[in-house]
């Protein structure tokens, strides 16, 4: 059973999600994912850093100037992870919610996530 650090894990995986700046999220998305890492909920999905990057950077261009918070403390139990997040503009109220489950890999990055929104904005 590998030993990670559930908070340090979820914060480079929003980091990726917050990282504006092409070259920045590339390296924020190698860092959160491992090569192979997978993404996957109701309204996208992709595989790979090419993908998903190019995801990310789809999800910004649809949600410009809101950020990604954690919501709560992460959960985790032997390679798996469990953490709510919110995205909202700065100091805003959130227009999304959701909770996502991850795989963590050997090496303390993701293999995989799979996302649940918990509230879309309307």
């Amino acid at each position: 059973m590998p030993s990670f650090d559930a908070n340090l894990i979820a914060a480079r995986y929003l980091a990726a999600w917050n990282a504006r700046e092409p070259v920045e999220r590339r390296a924020a998305v190698a860092r959160a994912w491992t090569e192979t890492g997978s993404y996957l909920d109701p309204l996208m999905e992709a595989e790979g850093h090419g993908g998903l990057d190019a995801m990310i950077a789809a999800a910004q261009a649809q949600f410009p100037g809101l950020v990604f918070r954690l919501a709560g403390a992460p959960d985790r139990h032997h390679d798996r992870l469990r953490f709510s997040w919110t995205l909202a503009p700065e100091g805003g109220v959130p227009v999304a919610r959701g909770t996502d489950f991850a795989v963590v890999a050997e090496d303390g990055r993701l293999a995989a996530v799979t996302g649940f929104l918990d509230r879309e904005s309307a």
